[in-house]
């Protein structure tokens, strides 16, 4: 059997796509549609609350094209919080006006290799930790796109031998690091967990950074020969007040 990486894992990662039933909201009445927004900000005041006591983070974006409206993403320290945050979302008025377009679970993924010396505790070193309990940042943009590692005859990633892997991940990894400052990258894994195998959320101040990341990652190797890639998904910051502006009739 060829040789497993082995991953360290941090907070679970749950992605929740939402369209908003834009009929049904303008036949609210007004005291309905205040009681709604009333909910959801206390509700983005409680996730507010968890980032700000490092417990979990939680960001919320618009959603530019058809495929949703707006994107919660949630990491909390268990499945279960996960499933918490998702029902009570559910249980508020504001939900009834909103239908579920795609939703993804998986958990914060760094490779035991890219993680440290194999003699050290990664889990002892603040900066792994940092990378696996992050605090999603307040940039302008988002972008999220579920991918695989091609499993053909011709190139399949998980026959190839630990060490070729290796170089193809840090050559890869190399490109990544490029666009620090431009480009803040969270992987999460989701294998067993979601129907793809790694879910990638980039965050930036400058949307187009995703294009020129992503289009220079094509022709490394380890996408060009085995990477696979789902729909892609792209927006802007919502904070309390942008997202009554966005609801206002």
């Amino acid at each position: 059997m060829n040789e497993a990486v082995a991953t360290l894992e941090g907070w679970y990662a749950l992605h929740d796509f939402r369209t908003i039933n834009w009929t049904a909201w303008k036949a609210a009445d007004d005291e309905e549609r205040a009681g709604a927004l009333e909910e959801l900000n206390a509700l983005i005041h409680e996730w507010n609350t968890i980032s700000a006591e490092r417990s979990g983070s939680t960001t919320v974006y618009s959603i530019v094209g058809q495929k949703a409206d707006f994107v919660m993403m949630h990491l909390r320290e268990t499945l279960e919080d996960l499933n918490k945050i998702e029902t009570e979302f559910n249980k508020t008025t504001f939900a009834r006006f909103t239908e579920k377009a795609y939703s993804y679970v998986s958990v914060v993924e760094l490779s035991s290799y890219m993680a440290g010396k194999s003699d050290e505790d990664p889990m002892l070193n603040p900066q792994v930790v940092a990378r696996l309990k992050p605090a999603l940042p307040a940039s302008r943009y988002i972008c999220f796109y579920p991918m695989n590692k091609t499993r053909n005859l011709g190139d399949n990633w998980y026959m190839l031998p630990m060490e070729e892997r290796r170089e193809m991940i840090r050559s890869h990894g190399l490109i990544g690091r490029s666009y620090a400052g431009k480009v803040k990258q969270i992987i999460t894994g989701s294998v067993g967990l979601d129907d793809w195998e790694w879910g990638v959320t980039l965050f930036s101040d400058d949307a187009l950074q995703f294009k020129k990341l992503v289009y220079e990652m094509r022709f490394d190797e380890a996408s060009a020969r085995f990477g696979e890639f789902g729909a892609f998904y792209v927006g802007s910051l919502l904070d309390s007040e942008k997202f009554e502006e966005m609801l206002k009739l």
